[in-house]
């Protein structure tokens, strides 16, 4: 049963994912991360299997993170340039605290062997069986969340393209809000600013979960993001194209004040 280790210390797709593997580096280069631990394959299929050893295992190593937690699939070939698992593998946000993580890694191990999911990987040329790696994080509860890519996706052009939102950035990724737009070019001088409209934000629940949000009326289009913060995007893009290369979708956060990296991978094309 291998492995559950600091999101640092993972470096093995094979063993955690890509995923993981990719936090792991922004980790060891000192990028903003929620702290967070990476579990393997085997020890997410021990627990679903219901192991205790394997159980016990689990909630001492994501006890110190405390809770709430984000519990987050990371398979072996997740996401890869032939394929996108967006939808089949689940993603569980405000996990109250490490008593109830075997329940959510039962839930992602299923939802990666659902005869959706298995019909998805055959559809795509992948005949073996998922090895479902999970990345455990605390969970922020920030003011304003969204994706920035270092390129712009739909044409190419060497700026960086911000969409933002009130509360978690679900609200942006799933497409419940039409988000704030922003361009910036390389220097960090804004381009274009677009106020979109944010009736909903996503909130967290003290007893678990989350819930849609109805947001103020003077902020549904009210611009998110000021200028001091988008300096500090335009610095977490350039520091991601040093640690991972250029053309970087990247997931991001601003909680009490401090933007967090939360996920950073290569641009998909529209498109492609």
């Amino acid at each position: 049963m291998r492995g559950v280790v600091p999101l640092g210390k993972a470096r093995d797709d094979s063993i955690f994912g890509s995923k993981a593997v990719g936090l792991g580096q922004a980790a060891r280069a000192g990028l903003p991360l929620p702290p967070g631990v990476a579990l393997s394959g085997s020890i997410v299929e021990a627990v679903a299997s219901g192991e205790e050893r394997a159980i016990k295992k689990v909630a001492k190593s994501v006890r110190p993170l405390g809770g709430p937690l984000a519990v987050r699939s990371s398979a072996v070939d997740e996401d890869g340039a032939q394929a996108s698992f967006a939808g089949q593998h689940l993603t569980l946000l405000n996990v109250p605290s490490c008593e109830e993580v075997s329940s959510a890694l039962r839930e992602i191990w299923w939802s990666a062997n659902s005869d959706s999911a298995i019909t998805y990987r055959q559809r795509v040329g992948l005949f073996t069986r998922p090895s479902v790696g999970v990345v455990v994080q605390a969970l922020l509860d920030p003011e304003v969340a969204g994706v920035m890519f270092t390129q712009n996706p739909m044409n190419g052009a060497d700026e960086r393209m911000i969409e933002a939102s009130w509360g978690l950035g679900e609200a942006v990724v799933a497409g419940l809000v039409i988000p704030d737009h922003f361009r910036l070019d390389r220097s960090g001088q804004v381009l274009e600013r677009t106020p979109g409209l944010k009736k909903v934000a996503i909130r967290t629940l003290p007893e678990g979960g989350t819930v849609e949000e109805a947001v103020a009326p003077e902020l549904v289009e009210r611009l998110c993001l000021d200028g001091d913060q988008l300096e500090e995007l335009s610095r977490l893009a350039d520091r991601c194209e040093q640690v991972y290369g250029p053309a970087r979708d990247i997931e991001w956060a601003f909680a009490e004040g401090q933007l967090y990296l939360l996920q950073c991978r290569a641009i998909t094309r529209a498109g492609s």
